[in-house]
């Protein structure tokens, strides 16, 4: 079912690197924003690993749909935090009780050039 909701468009998946065991991972995530481009992401959970992950190492892969691509994800503060869980409510519905107690994200896209360490 992840998958279809990817391949729908409906969720992001985005790979990360593990924080803990350096291997890859991948979750599937709410989003707003468009695909391809700058995407905001929240964890409903300090413990999401996803989050933990790119607290970590902030370089992701994102997928939705048909596209793909390479972002850094930038922690998102106080009220950029509150408006990005606002708007995954306005997106998704009724929020699961925890969605905003962890971290959230904006998520750049970026070309070889522009990514750390490039």
């Amino acid at each position: 079912m992840e998958d279809d909701l990817v391949a729908w468009g409906r969720v992001m998946r985005i790979e990360t690197t593990g924080w803990v065991t350096g291997n890859p991972a991948s979750a599937a995530v709410g989003f707003v924003g468009e695909p391809g481009g700058t995407v905001v992401v929240a964890a409903g959970s300090s413990n999401a690993a996803w989050g933990r992950n790119l607290l970590a190492d902030p370089v992701c892969r994102c997928t939705v749909g048909d596209a793909s691509w390479d972002a850094v994800a930038r922690p998102l503060e106080r009220a950029e935090h509150a408006a990005a869980v606002r708007e995954l409510i306005l997106k998704y519905g009724t929020p699961a009780e925890s969605l905003g107690e962890g971290p959230a994200f904006e998520l750049v896209p970026q070309t070889p050039a522009t990514r750390p360490g490039s």
